[in-house]
């Protein structure tokens, strides 16, 4: 049995997700398949933007955070999927060598309506390093209750 349901997600608390170091080889393959803007691929071309240096894509440091989630939360729950979320912020430049911590904070729950064994949960993660926060969402999650009725 799962050790995290619908019921164990309450507004207010929060997951320490870990934290990992960009790879700058895992980086550079994930932008040249995902996302081959010049400043993610070249030194030259990162220094020159207004990043000011080669940086990570937001998609490869939201999926850094995603793994961070599955591991640290869905693995040993009920999860059901997400129905999707309404923010997505990069606040700042990520680059190789820095060290992210990844969090999340369950904002509201409720009860589904038209399956009442489903809760929606939402949730706000986010990703900092040291003092500054680089990346912050809202989504919802779907989960199943322990109370099968």
């Amino acid at each position: 049995m799962a050790t995290i349901a619908y019921e164990d997600l309450t507004p207010g608390r929060t997951f320490d997700l870990g934290k990992t170091e960009i790879d700058r080889e895992e980086m550079l393959e994930f932008n040249a398949r995902f996302d081959p803007q010049p400043f993610h691929l070249d030194e030259e071309a990162g220094r020159n933007s207004v990043l000011g240096g080669l940086c990570a894509s937001g998609w490869f440091t939201a999926s850094l955070w995603m793994r961070a989630y599955v591991d640290h939360v869905l693995a040993d729950s009920t999860s059901q999927g997400s129905p999707g979320g309404n923010e997505l912020t990069w606040l700042a430049p990520v680059f190789p060598g820095d060290v992210l911590r990844f969090g999340m904070e369950v904002t509201g729950q409720r009860r589904s309506r038209s399956k009442p064994n489903l809760g929606l949960v939402e949730i706000t993660g986010t990703a900092d390093r040291g003092d500054d926060r680089v990346l912050r969402f809202s989504f919802v999650g779907m989960f199943g209750t322990r109370e099968q009725d």
